[in-house]
């Protein structure tokens, strides 16, 4: 199992905002997660993510995708 830390969409149709998740890569994107690691609303420029969490799971061999890793 390879787990990646990657973005689950919420929010309302024209309204998103994500979840960030550490998940199975072979998931669908809005599907069984591991752990929610916090959040990012791109509307209202906010986020908020649990850094000693990400590490871990970082540390243990996941993968950010691109935009997890930038909010990082």
């Amino acid at each position: 199992m390879s787990v990646r830390l990657r973005l689950r969409k919420t929010g309302t149709r024209n309204k998103p905002s994500y979840r960030i998740v550490a998940t199975d890569s072979r998931c669908p994107r809005d599907g069984r997660f591991l752990e929610i690691l916090g959040f990012y609303d791109p509307r209202g420029h906010q986020e908020k993510i649990d850094l000693e969490r990400a590490k871990y799971w970082i540390g243990v061999g996941a993968q950010p995708s691109e935009t997890v890793g930038q909010i990082i």
